[in-house]
């Protein structure tokens, strides 16, 4: 079963503001290049992908996965991710 992907407000404003494509975002949800715990909220995870249509900018998109949905809380391009491996 694929899990829903559920926006929270703040994630459209800034996926508007600055421009994410929500193709972007899911794809970063669902085939992730890497992911990290995010060190602000023990339950969301950080999950990242390469933006080709974007430059091959680095696309983080900080969500917390459910039984049944994945919320994205937030969508940034992030200059400074290196992949840990």
């Amino acid at each position: 079963m694929i899990k829903a992907i559920v926006l929270t407000r703040h994630a459209i404003v800034k996926m508007e503001e600055r421009k994410i494509r929500f193709a972007w975002v899911e794809d970063a949800i669902r085939n992730p290049l890497w992911t990290e715990p995010e060190p602000r909220d023990t339950t969301a995870e950080r999950r990242f992908a390469r933006i080709g249509d974007h430059g091959g900018r680095m696309l983080r998109v900080v969500c917390v996965e459910t039984d049944d949905t994945i919320r994205v809380i937030t969508a940034t391009f992030d200059r400074g991710a290196r992949n840990p491996k």
